[in-house]
């Protein structure tokens, strides 16, 4: 599946949309909508169908006007993208007060994440080497790097650092996705397609790397695929990131 690349459309006249400064023209007979309400349509409509399938046909539809009056709102669907991956991103909550130190900052910010992408799947469709820098975006980008500043790192490697943890949740959220989705299309738990499979390591592996791959799917069938266990996985994942990212500052602090 190719992904839909954020910040496609003209860089100015998104910029501004996305922080509120340019609203459909005046002219004309009077608008029945804002831009805010094309965006929360065009978010539900990709939660339901997924990113791949939204058209501006579709959204306009949905909002009761033509396809062209459309267009007054949203110039294109690339700009739509990014408004709705800025909107989206508001419903994040910050560290407050009672986080303190950078791990546990870091840690929040990234079960925010999470908690987000469980619920609009279609942000992990969503190419954003060049994010959209509106007005949420540049809030959660702010507040990440308030809390990698505080690790006592060179800039290059503060930058590194908020690179490799944003690279984990992404990454972490994907496979999450991917093994929902292939049980899905194939009506096989991971455990049954495995039980089907491994007839046919048994004749072509020798002893030694079957019982390693028998241990690590013993542990396997010992958890339940389920909401909760996808959790843990990102967690245990999460948490030996930031021991990597520790070990790290540590080093870092010891030969300083």
């Amino acid at each position: 599946m190719t992904a839909d690349t954020t910040d496609r459309g003209d860089p100015q006249r998104s910029l501004e949309r996305r922080w509120g400064r340019q609203e459909p023209g005046r002219r004309g007979p009077k608008q029945s909508l804002s831009t805010a309400e094309v965006v929360d349509t065009a978010i539900a409509l990709a939660d339901k169908q997924g990113v791949q399938a939204l058209s501006m046909r579709k959204v306009a539809e949905a909002v009761g006007v033509s396809p062209m009056s459309l267009y007054t709102y949203v110039p294109s669907k690339a700009e739509l993208l990014d408004l709705m991956f800025d909107r989206v991103l508001g419903d994040t909550a910050d560290p407050d007060d009672t986080v303190v130190g950078w791990r546990q900052q870091l840690a929040f910010m990234a079960r925010e994440r999470w908690t987000l992408s469980e619920r609009h799947p279609w942000l992990l469709d969503l190419a954003t080497h060049r994010p959209p820098l509106g007005p949420n975006m540049m809030q959660k980008g702010l507040a990440m790097l308030s809390a990698v500043v505080t690790m006592g790192l060179t800039p290059q490697e503060t930058g590194l650092a908020a690179d490799l943890l944003q690279d984990y949740i992404t990454g972490a959220l994907r496979s999450a996705r991917e093994a929902r989705e292939a049980e899905q299309v194939t009506g096989l738990t991971d455990e049954q397609w495995f039980s089907i499979v491994w007839p046919a390591l048994e004749k072509n592996l020798d002893q030694q790397h079957l019982h390693i791959i028998g241990q690590i799917s013993e542990g396997r069938r010992e958890q339940m695929r389920s909401p909760d266990e996808r959790t843990a996985r990102f967690e245990f994942g999460l948490q030996r990131v930031l021991d990597g990212l520790e070990a790290f500052v540590q080093t870092r602090q010891a030969t300083t």
